[in-house]
């Protein structure tokens, strides 16, 4: 469904969605030492269902290559 056909609620639901998603993201990042945290937040805002599984599954392979 394009944008342009979602209603007002429809459409401040997904701007909040993305806007965790993107939080969520950055505080992971930004705690676990991430020089890149605020690209990784504002990437995951962009492209919500793309980057915040490719983070954490980066995330999980380097933790598991450091143990």
């Amino acid at each position: 469904m394009p944008l342009r056909d979602l209603t007002a609620t429809q459409l401040a639901f997904l701007i909040a969605f993305w806007s965790a998603g993107a939080l969520l993201v950055f505080r992971h990042a930004e705690r676990h030492g991430s020089k890149r945290a605020t690209a990784w937040g504002v990437a995951a805002f962009l492209a919500t269902i793309v980057v915040v599984p490719l983070y954490f599954v980066r995330h999980w392979l380097l933790t598991r290559s450091r143990a």
